[in-house]
């Protein structure tokens, strides 16, 4: 078996693969301040409610984009799982190369998100692919026909974005985002709610459009994250939701630099 996680400035999750088959995954809060020991009774307590024997790990893999998780998760899999882990880094053989003027500056995350999917839907048809990431911040990445990373957008994420307004406009309330039932609100609430939600589809939109613009036709958009499935029902501009993207990047990952196939 393979442990696999993914710790994200809002999320961390941890998934158990045996073979190719994600077994169990769970999303949890980003708490920054825990301890190795912390990270471990955690994880021991996600194996006990799956039914899963710590000591049948056959091997770890992490990508982390938040530094003061990064080594007390290595201490973590050293302590209680007695695996050295495979933390995925610009030192790490992805398969992917990366065009990028500074290939270091890369999130890990985008990266393994990159492998996934264009091992699961751009490969085998040749196209090129735009992968968006809705976390903390929302993150589109070009991946060419060919396998390489060719860079991508940053943007606030809807969180962040909700964050800002109410913390810079004093008389607005505090709401919280998802689908209104009309564009055209009839109350405050209802407004930002309308503004929030549809404000970003309308940016995903564009961006997605102009990145196929330079990408090509047949660029097929994928998404993952935390808000993935809130957002992708209401635009045309996502392909394919896939929840499980990270995770799958991470076993890719790790199986290539076994040097075995999974």
């Amino acid at each position: 078996m393979l442990l696999a996680l993914d710790i994200g400035n809002t999320n961390i999750v941890v998934g158990v693969f045996n073979g190719e088959q994600l077994l169990h995954s769970w999303r949890l809060s980003t708490q920054r301040q825990r301890t190795a020991d912390e990270m471990g009774m955690w994880v021991l307590a996600l194996f006990q409610h799956g039914r899963l024997t710590p000591r049948d790990v056959d091997g770890v893999v992490m990508a982390s984009v938040v530094p003061s998780l990064t080594q007390p998760t290595v201490e973590m899999a050293e302590r209680y799982f007695a695996r050295i882990p495979l933390v995925v880094d610009s030192g790490v053989d992805t398969g992917m190369p990366v065009i990028y003027d500074s290939p270091s500056d890369v999130g890990a995350d985008r990266i393994v998100n990159g492998v996934a999917a264009y091992e699961r839907y751009g490969r085998a048809e040749k196209r090129s692919l735009v992968v968006v990431d809705f976390g903390t911040a929302t993150t589109f990445d070009a991946i060419s026909a060919r396998g390489e990373y060719l860079g991508g957008v940053i943007c606030p994420g809807v969180n962040i974005s909700a964050d800002a307004l109410f913390q810079r406009a004093a008389r607005l309330p505090r709401v919280d985002v998802r689908r209104p039932d009309s564009v055209i609100g009839r109350t405050t609430v209802g407004s930002m709610q309308s503004g929030l939600f549809y404000g970003y589809i309308g940016l995903v939109e564009g961006i997605v459009r102009r990145m196929r613009g330079e990408l090509g036709d047949g660029t097929m958009c994928i998404a993952t994250g935390g808000l993935a499935e809130m957002i992708a029902p209401d635009t045309p501009a996502i392909d394919r939701v896939d929840r499980d993207l990270t995770l799958q990047g991470l076993r890719l990952i790790w199986s290539r630099n076994q040097g075995a196939s999974r």
